[in-house]
């Protein structure tokens, strides 16, 4: 998602199509599609669309809010704002804690 929300800034997400349906695809059907994902994934939830809405905007013309940066996009990245070698090895440092309570 990291290419994808930078190529979208950048207003370069044509180059997220796959070169071998490029085309074949309805261009303005999948930049909607990109559009509608990175909604998806915006940080806080209440910014997120509901399936119900997501099927809305998917199925129509509908005008599309701009989506706000994802909320697992590392801010040092995104300060910058561009692909380079060094940040795509760039990892999160997100942790997991699992906690199992036993009773006496």
């Amino acid at each position: 998602m990291f290419q994808a929300w930078t190529l979208w800034k950048e207003q370069n997400a044509l180059e997220l199509i796959d070169s071998s349906i490029k085309s074949s695809c309805v261009v303005s059907e999948v930049l909607r599609c990109i559009h509608v994902s990175l909604l998806c994934v915006q940080q806080y939830p209440d910014d997120r669309p509901t399936m119900t809405s997501v099927i809305q905007m998917l199925g129509s013309e509908m005008k599309l809010v701009n989506p706000k940066e994802p909320g697992f996009f590392p801010t040092k990245i995104s300060d910058q704002g561009k692909l380079s070698s060094n940040l795509k090895q760039e990892t999160s440092n997100d942790e997991l804690t699992i906690t199992s309570l036993k009773g006496r």
